[in-house]
């Protein structure tokens, strides 16, 4: 019986156009100046980590800003941009600039699914900041209160990574046949079901990632009963 369901965020719960659009440029635009305010401060070790995944040691913090956004362009899981993306989106957040975007058939099945008993967690690439923020601001009404708890690449590893879903089983205790993943790439999909979990893709139109047999897909929430695998 599935008494846990882990959630993809992007392509999944929401549109990849909300999260590289909204979330991608406001990053992109803030990087330069923010860098720089806070050289000395919360983006200390962040420089520090990008100067030497990108073998620069002597790289400023414009230099370091491109760096990012070329990661960003590219879209490479680095733990560092994550990192800055976290903090300097939770101002845009705060401020209105920016909204956690959902598909219309999520809301309501999270809801049901967690007065029906379920535990839902989250399992995203972006940072665990950014993951709290894009429930807890999500336009139309927060659901994060819904969320038992979060993990990112610092804290699970990668998403196409078998052992990052056996971390995550045994962080939450719970047994991986009891585990429901959801996510629209296939790797992961074969990365949860590698680990023990159950798992089912999400096609949903105007998405990148294309359903890969042999697992169950469909393109709406309203198609999973949980309570029924």
């Amino acid at each position: 019986m599935i008494t846990t369901v882990v959630l993809d965020i992007e392509g999944t719960t929401s549109p990849t156009s909300s999260v590289r659009e909204d979330l991608y440029g406001y990053t992109r635009e803030r990087l330069p100046a923010w860098l720089a305010e806070n050289r000395t401060g919360a983006a200390e070790p962040i420089l520090a980590a990008v100067r030497a995944q990108a073998g620069r040691p002597d790289a400023d913090t414009d230099e370091v800003a491109e760096i990012l956004r070329e990661w960003l362009d590219t879209d490479v899981k680095a733990e560092s941009l994550k990192a800055a993306q976290g903090l300097i989106c939770a101002e845009g957040f705060r401020n209105g600039a920016l909204h956690g975007e959902f598909f219309a058939d999520v809301p309501p099945a999270l809801r049901a699914w967690h007065a029906d008993g379920l535990a839902l967690y989250v399992y995203s690439s972006g940072s665990v900041r950014n993951q709290q923020d894009w429930f807890a601001f999500a336009r139309g009404g927060e659901l994060a209160s819904l969320i038992s708890g979060h993990f990112d690449l610092s804290t699970a590893g990668g998403k196409r990574e078998p052992s990052s879903y056996e971390k995550i089983a045994s962080a939450i205790g719970v047994a991986g046949e009891r585990i429901l993943f959801l996510s629209d790439h296939p790797d992961e999909v074969d990365a949860a079901v590698a680990a023990g979990w159950q798992a089912i893709g999400l096609a949903r139109p105007g998405e990148p990632n294309p359903p890969r047999p042999p697992h169950r897909w469909v393109d709406t929430f309203a198609d999973i009963d949980p309570r029924a695998l």
